[in-house]
């Protein structure tokens, strides 16, 4: 049942919590987990939610859609939930997002995606393209060159994500030599024909929406194929820390991500964040900007819970409008006219340590532009209060 409308108590207050510890994406996806678990912890210490502590609820979703859908009917119809954080992949939050919307729920997503989406029933605190691929597309291009191939996964995001970045490169006078697509769950043989094509047309830079257990072995066959990241880097806007830990060295250095958020990122604020996430969870565990998206987002939603003493979702959004959270990256604050957040984008050169050196870094944060109506990068709008990071 839900709050709405009740008196607001003093009992413990179920959340929803949707990630894949099994399956193709669970690297990344359990660096969220972890990463929403130590914001539960942490607000639970402060003594909870307007006097209410949260308590997780929610199972293995294997990253598969049918089962996140299923799990969230579950967790709405069975378990009292009116909040859930949660999904990865693109198709996991659209298999979940009409259950939330015909419960009047609130989903919130911590994972970058192709833009182009709006419900009253989510927010979005992962990159929207103009706080990731514009500013990649626009590095790449200046630094590498004009001639680009795409190569993704096998669903939703890539695609998307691939007709972006296309026309970024196509605006910028640039050209796109070919557009490969891989199963989400592939082979190495799966990559040959995308190798082969690199060799044949000599890209200057390649362009990977791979995502989740084929992103280390595409790195690999690459580099074994004998390519220089040098001459030919890959960029990518879905290799993080937790892909990079599953690859050799030899096969991450070189190469581009773009993120609002990095591991590596020298701020007083997140090194606090990773000491307390180490303690908990250990020395190798590895933070990505997903994980961190995953933590700052229940900060946020709590506040605005607490503000608001209702599970009422407009209630809440309406509260989110007026909060704002020291996040790791910086200042973040959702964007009140499209329920996204203003972030902090930056672009990341990969190490011979296997570490994100950050290459571009405006030191400001962007407004989410989801429908990616403007393509200048210098157009920033600035959330009050934020003008700047340390």
């Amino acid at each position: 049942m839900s709050d709405e409308g009740s008196v607001w108590s003093d009992s413990p207050l179920p959340i929803g919590v949707l990630f894949s510890q099994t399956g193709v994406t669970a690297s990344v996806e359990r660096t969220q987990l972890l990463a929403t678990r130590l914001a539960i912890r942490e607000i639970n210490a402060a003594g909870g939610v307007a006097g209410r502590e949260l308590v997780e609820v929610g199972e293995d979703c294997q990253a598969n859609p049918k089962l996140f859908r299923a799990e969230s009917i579950r967790l709405l119809d069975e378990q009292g939930v009116r909040l859930i954080f949660g999904c990865y992949m693109s198709s996991t939050r659209k298999a979940v997002l009409p259950v939330i919307e015909s419960r009047n729920a609130l989903l919130v997503y911590p994972t970058l995606y192709e833009g182009f989406e709006y419900s009253p029933n989510c927010i979005y605190t992962g990159a929207t393209p103009n706080q990731n691929s514009q500013p990649l597309a626009r590095y790449i291009l200046e630094n590498h060159g004009p001639r680009i191939l795409l190569i993704g996964s096998n669903y939703i995001f890539p695609y998307e994500s691939n007709r972006i970045f296309s026309d970024l490169v196509i605006e910028a006078r640039g050209k796109i030599l070919d557009e490969i697509y891989v199963p989400l769950d592939p082979s190495p043989a799966d990559f040959d024909r995308a190798l082969n094509q690199i060799r044949r047309l000599a890209p200057d830079a390649v362009f990977s929406t791979v995502v989740g257990s084929g992103t280390a072995m595409f790195y690999e066959a690459y580099r074994r194929a004998g390519f220089d990241p040098a001459r030919t880097p890959i960029a990518s806007l879905t290799t993080n820390e937790a892909e990079v830990a599953e690859m050799s060295a030899a096969a991450a250095e070189g190469h581009f991500t773009a993120a609002p958020y990095f591991e590596t990122l020298a701020t007083a604020r997140n090194r606090a964040f990773l000491a307390a996430y180490r303690r908990l969870f250990g020395p190798d565990i590895p933070v990505t900007a997903a994980a961190e998206a995953a933590y700052f987002q229940v900060h946020l939603v709590a506040a605005a819970v607490a503000q608001a003493r209702s599970l009422d979702r407009a209630r809440i959004v309406e509260a989110l409008a007026r909060v704002e959270f020291d996040a790791p990256q910086g200042m973040v604050a959702i964007d009140p006219t499209n329920n996204h957040t203003f972030l902090w984008p930056r672009v990341a050169r990969l190490d011979a340590a296997k570490r994100f050196e950050i290459v571009w870094d405006p030191h400001r944060r962007m407004k989410p532009d989801p429908y990616f109506v403007s393509s200048a990068l210098d157009d920033w709008s600035l959330a009050p209060q934020a003008a700047k990071i340390d």
